[in-house]
């Protein structure tokens, strides 16, 4: 009969990084107390990737830490260290994705398109993987994609605690778009304010032809919530849309700074006083208009709570870590 584990047959825990992601796997590590595993990733001439996990993993609970941002090359370097620890008879796998990438393709919205989140979730799977554990999904139905267990985290867990500490009495919350409105609500109604909608219209990707306020914001100071900010376009758009309908200031949390493009000089050049963003991809520049708070503690306590069989449910109660 399946017993839970107790302290003394609890499995090891080995904590590796993806490249890209070193920055932040050794954060989550320090928060947690456990060093990262020793790891190498070589590169053939042609490109080609070789992983190498220098210690034993036999019978261990595995996590890699790597998002999944662009170029590719991040989700192939993290299919390759999960293959190697399936081979090497890891005990059980998880991946530890804070930006989970190819995101924005969730459905076949046009004719002969794919649904890059699916391709994205069945190459995992395939892979060997047991865990996926993310955070601030594009589209929370990507969970059903899976059919592994998904830890979903929640940016709310950061960010509230962070807001709590401002002067909320004048603010009002906005979603750039209708499909974000879900995730303002959420911020709207813990903190009791009004929440507006900036409705936009799009002809082609990256590239908004016009926005329409839903709500009063005459004299408010509106904060902006999204998952994503890529070319800093729709946000610096919603922001000029709300100031010219009467806002005070405007203010932006994003939990994933994608940043590609000429986001950064768009961000500088607009509206918007303060961006807030965690750091689940590095920044590719410097502004003054940009704040980062780390997901690294919101991971190590997820990591640990998956290790010791407890909740992770139970990290969002409070809104706070």
């Amino acid at each position: 009969m399946w017993h839970k584990p107790t302290s003394f047959d609890m499995p090891d825990v080995k904590l590796f990084s993806g490249t890209k992601s070193r920055y932040l796997a050794e954060r989550i590590s320090d928060y947690y107390g456990y060093p990262l595993g020793d790891i190498t990733v070589k590169t053939f001439a042609d490109g080609e990737m070789q992983v190498v996990i220098n210690e034993s993993v036999r019978g261990s609970y595995t996590f890699f830490i790597a998002s999944t941002f662009g170029p590719a090359d991040n989700i192939m370097e993290l299919l390759l260290m999960i293959d190697s620890a399936k081979r090497a008879s890891a005990g059980y796998i998880t991946a530890v994705i804070p930006y989970f990438g190819y995101a924005r393709q969730d459905r076949k919205d046009k004719p002969r398109v794919p649904i890059s989140a699916k391709l994205v979730a069945n190459i995992l799977q395939a892979s060997g993987v047991n865990r996926i554990m993310t955070m601030d999904l594009h589209a929370e139905q990507i969970q059903g994609f899976f059919d592994i267990p998904v830890d979903h985290l929640k940016s709310e867990a950061i960010f509230i605690p962070y807001l709590a500490k401002l002067d909320l009495n004048n603010v009002t919350f906005a979603s750039p778009d209708v499909g974000g409105v879900k995730r303002a609500r959420s911020y709207a109604k813990y903190f009791e304010r009004d929440l507006v909608i900036c409705d936009k219209e799009r002809r082609v990707a990256n590239e908004v032809a016009s926005i329409t306020v839903i709500g009063d914001v005459q004299g408010k100071d509106v904060i902006l919530i999204d998952d994503i900010i890529d070319t800093a376009g729709t946000l610096c758009k919603a922001a000029d849309a709300l100031i010219e309908k009467g806002a005070n200031s405007v203010k932006a949390i994003l939990t994933h700074p994608v940043l590609s493009g000429n986001a950064y000089e768009n961000i500088n050049n607009s509206r918007i006083s303060e961006i807030i963003v965690t750091d689940s991809i590095p920044l590719k520049g410097q502004s003054d208009k940009i704040r980062v708070l780390s997901c690294a503690k919101l991971f190590a306590r997820a990591i640990r709570n998956t290790h010791e069989y407890k909740s992770i449910a139970a990290l969002f109660v409070d809104k706070g870590i």
